[in-house]
């Protein structure tokens, strides 16, 4: 069993907690162990409530997640078009082979037709996950919605006020 708590570990505590230390740092500072300070600062009214400071953390966090995936969708855009690209491009094709290993290389104007699916699917899959990443944004196509669904609102209130009724046939007083 440990020695017991005094008034000196008491005031240290206090002390070192309004400095905003950790409950950690405060049981390493004065030679407890951690549950020891949770125990004091129960019986002084004090927390190590952290939510604030988790909060900000996984906001950081989340706005650095953003940041990476927009990175790899730009990534991964690149090699999309990078595939694309090497589907008419001249295409370099070798082997080794016989029975003394020797090297052939052939450089035809573009790959073959399987080699051509091979560079498409890899292209798909790219910009299909980079997509999934960073979505495009269709601002001018939410703007029209919102603008028409303002001027709806509109007319349905001016055949309100004139009909005592909406278009649809439902009473709204």
């Amino acid at each position: 069993m440990g020695r017991p708590i005094d008034d000196d570990d008491r005031e240290q505590v206090r002390r070192l907690h309004s400095q905003g230390k950790s409950r950690n740092e405060i049981a390493k500072t004065i030679e407890r162990s951690p549950s020891t300070v949770s125990k004091i600062a129960a019986a002084c009214d004090l927390t190590f409530d952290r939510a604030a400071e988790v909060e900000t953390a996984t906001r950081v966090r989340r706005a650095d997640l953003a940041a990476r995936r927009a990175e790899l969708a730009v990534t991964l855009h690149d090699i999309a078009e990078r595939e694309l690209g090497r589907m008419t491009e001249p295409h370099l094709y070798f082997e080794w082979g016989g029975k003394d290993h020797t090297y052939a290389q052939k450089w035809q104007d573009e790959p073959t037709p399987a080699d051509r699916r091979t560079m498409m699917a890899t292209a798909s899959a790219a910009l299909d996950r980079s997509l999934k990443l960073a979505p495009p944004r269709d601002e001018a196509g939410e703007r029209s919605r919102s603008v028409i669904g303002r001027l709806m609102e509109g007319l349905a209130r001016n055949y309100a006020d004139r009909h005592g009724s909406s278009p649809d046939g439902d009473d709204e007083k």
